[in-house]
C-alpha cells in the first residue's frame, strides 16, 4: 500500500503537492491537484498519513529561509494578545475611575459647596477607631482561647475526680497505704 503510484504520472499524489505553490495541504486540494478522487486518498492510509504530517508542518518561506509562521503559533499569539487586551482594558477602566474620583474631589473643593475642611481629621479618626476595633477583637480572641483552655482543664479535673467515685469503697481502703 505504501507504494501507491498515480497511474498517469508515475508519482504519488502527495509528491505533486510537495512542489505546488504555497497552498493549504488538505485531502481535497491534494486529490484535486493529483487528479484523483478523495476516496482514493482515504482508502490508502499511508497517503492519508503523509497528508496529515505535511499539513501539520509549518510551510516554508519562499527563498528557503526556514519555516513560516505556523497556525498554532499564530493562535498562541492571538490568545496572548487577547489576554493583554483584556488586562489593558481593565487598567484603563481603573485609571478612568481614579481620574474621575480625583477630578470630582478637586471640583468639590474648588466649588466651596463641599463638607467641612476637616475631612482629613475624620479619616484619621476613622483609621484610629478601626485599629481600636481590631485590637479589641484580638483581646476577645485571646480571652476566648484562655476560656477554652480553662474549660478543658476543668473537664480533665472533673474526669479525674469522677474516676475516684467509680472505685468501690472496699478497693479504696485496700489501696490506701497502711501506717
Amino acid at each position: 500500500m505504501s507504494s501507491c503510484v498515480h497511474s498517469t504520472t508515475g508519482t504519488t499524489p502527495t509528491d505533486s503537492w510537495r512542489h505546488a505553490p504555497a497552498e493549504r495541504a488538505s485531502v481535497a486540494a491534494i486529490a484535486r491537484r493529483a487528479g484523483v478522487d478523495r476516496t482514493f486518498l482515504y482508502r490508502h492510509r499511508d497517503l492519508l498519513g503523509q497528508i496529515h504530517v505535511q499539513a501539520a508542518e509549518p510551510p516554508t518561506v519562499p527563498g528557503g529561509r526556514g519555516p513560516a509562521v505556523s497556525r498554532a503559533s499564530l493562535q498562541a499569539d492571538l490568545v496572548a494578545a487577547d489576554a493583554r487586551t483584556a488586562r489593558l482594558a481593565a487598567q484603563v477602566r481603573r485609571l478612568e475611575a481614579r481620574l474621575s474620583q480625583v477630578l470630582g474631589e478637586q471640583v468639590w473643593r474648588e466649588s466651596g459647596i463641599g463638607g467641612p475642611d476637616d475631612a482629613e481629621q475624620l479619616q484619621t479618626r476613622i483609621s484610629a477607631l478601626e485599629q481600636q476595633v481590631i485590637d479589641l477583637e484580638l483581646k476577645i480572641q485571646d480571652r476566648d482561647d484562655d476560656l477554652a483552655a480553662a474549660r478543658a482543664a476543668n473537664r480533665e479535673l472533673m474526669t479525674q475526680l469522677n474516676r475516684g467515685w467509680d472505685v468501690p469503697p472496699s478497693e479504696q481502703t485496700n489501696s490506701s497505704p497502711t501506717s
